[in-house]
């Protein structure tokens, strides 16, 4: 599509109206500041360096030899999550109410795709841009009326330059408007289990009632990585540009980690310099948020320490194999006399490296049925456990037929067993 050529005039006069608009919806300390020319992104603050109180974090996975977890004084809360079993490596201050920012784009993005996956808007289709869009304070990708833009080009905007203009859009073009749009937000946040997020707009500017959580921002952050992988292709890009003006992406860890391949940042004043990042090493996959940072560098050195010291002492294992067997069910009036066990499902888990040398298997069957067994009957249960620590336990099931024997047969083994 044709787009207008930008000049120097223009986007002063853009920034200018949005500025003088945002000025009256909320206040200038409240938005997130633009660097000096030339700065890198990580050298903006609006926060002093803090050190937080609360609870110590903690390590639900640990056993006695795991070493603690990062104490990230200078972070108000954080949570480190493996992607694809769920699990919870490290935390602290998990369910502490905290204003997103700019992390509230997460969900923005999350409605847009679930919107492409159901067919109510297209990738490619155009978007006509509102006043309202375009008035946005906060950071931006620069759109204005007289464009046309397409959803993928505003997820781009969206995602990698944060642009307050880019969620407003979106969310006009989802749902009609911002307020129809935001119910939108808050029913997906209870289907996902978000209970401690709660959304007043789309785009993350501060409001006494926009809250979340460390630990409901992992959880919105695997369902994206889970449902929608294709927000990874955007997330990872270091840079975008749009209409001729580059801008750099908002997430400093890009810039340090090469296995830093998203998620989503975010900077107010309440805030802080909050981080949402996903890493994938070895072909394991983990998310690490952290929220209330004094400064980006401090903040990307955080998420490093709680990404090295997931992968470092942490690894998924599957503990219980489905479908092998485990042992027999011995039952002298069967047909068979012993029916093979194995367990009904398989266990993959996120445990401490060190527990691989340590697991133990319990086999715990029940007394045979009198009429025999079918394939897939529970018999018994199977449980795994390290030092007394129980890890998982699942029922296990016959894997054949095995009726009772007939009454000449067992009377003939009687007979046999007198002799």
């Amino acid at each position: 599509m044709k787009r207008p050529p930008v000049t120097l005039t223009s986007v002063l006069l853009a920034a200018f109206a949005a500025s003088a608009f945002a000025g009256t919806q909320k206040p200038a300390a409240l938005q997130r500041p633009a660097a000096p020319a030339g700065a890198p992104r990580s050298a903006q603050s609006t926060v002093a360096p803090a050190l937080y109180s609360g609870p110590p974090p903690q390590a639900p996975l640990a056993f006695p030899g795991v070493p603690a977890p990062p104490v990230l004084e200078q972070q108000a809360a954080y949570v480190l999550m493996d992607a694809t079993t769920g699990a919870i490596i490290a935390q602290k201050a998990p369910d502490l109410a905290w204003p997103p920012a700019s992390l509230t784009k997460l969900m923005t993005a999350y409605l847009t795709y679930q919107a492409i996956a159901r067919g109510t808007i297209q990738l490619d289709q155009a978007v006509p841009i509102s006043v309202a869009a375009w008035h946005t304070g906060g950071s931006r990708m620069f759109i204005s009326p007289n464009m046309t833009v397409s959803v993928d080009e505003l997820l781009h905007g969206l995602i990698i330059d944060s642009g307050n203009d880019a969620a407003v859009a979106l969310a006009q073009a989802v749902a009609g408007n911002r307020g129809s749009f935001v119910g939108l937000m808050n029913h997906e946040a209870q289907v996902l289990g978000l209970t401690g997020t709660h959304y007043t707009n789309v785009d993350g500017l501060p409001d006494p009632d926009l809250h979340t959580t460390a630990m409901d921002v992992a959880r919105l952050s695997r369902a994206i990585l889970q449902t929608y992988p294709q927000y990874l292709k955007i997330s990872i890009q270091k840079h975008y540009t749009y209409n001729n003006i580059r801008q750099r992406n908002w997430n400093p860890v890009l810039f340090h980690d090469a296995t830093v391949d998203g998620l989503k940042t975010g900077l107010t004043k309440e805030a802080g310099h909050c981080i949402d990042a996903t890493a994938i090493r070895n072909g394991r996959r983990l998310i690490a948020v952290v929220l209330g940072g004094p400064t980006w560098t401090a903040s990307t050195h955080d998420i490093e320490a709680l990404l090295d010291y997931g992968y470092q002492f942490y690894t998924n294992a599957t503990v219980i194999a489905p479908g092998k067997a485990v042992g027999t069910l011995s039952a002298p009036t069967y047909r068979e006399t012993s029916v093979p066990v194995a367990p009904a499902r398989g266990v993959t888990m996120t445990i401490p490296s060190l527990a691989l040398q340590k697991l133990k298997t319990d086999l715990v069957l029940d007394p045979p049925p009198p009429a025999g067994v079918r394939r897939g009957q529970t018999v018994g249960t199977l449980s795994v456990s390290v030092d007394g620590k129980a890890l998982a336990s699942v029922p296990v099931v016959a894997v054949a037929d095995d009726p009772r024997a007939g009454f000449f047969e067992l009377l003939l083994r009687r007979v046999k067993a007198a002799l």
